[in-house]
């Protein structure tokens, strides 16, 4: 669960950073990176308690 919660927030920073960069998207990217964010704060708690 945790590799897949890993692989999530890396696809979500990639599509942020593409459309950060291409300004197509609008406030959609803004959204992603805070996804992104939470998937990898999951991940360092979740990966602590192991």
């Amino acid at each position: 669960m945790n590799s897949l919660l890993y692989l999530i927030a890396v696809i979500l920073v990639i599509c942020w950073a593409i459309g950060f960069f291409a300004y197509s998207a609008g406030n959609i990217i803004h959204i992603l990176l805070v996804l992104a964010i939470i998937s990898v704060l999951l991940r360092v708690i979740g990966g602590s308690r192991a």
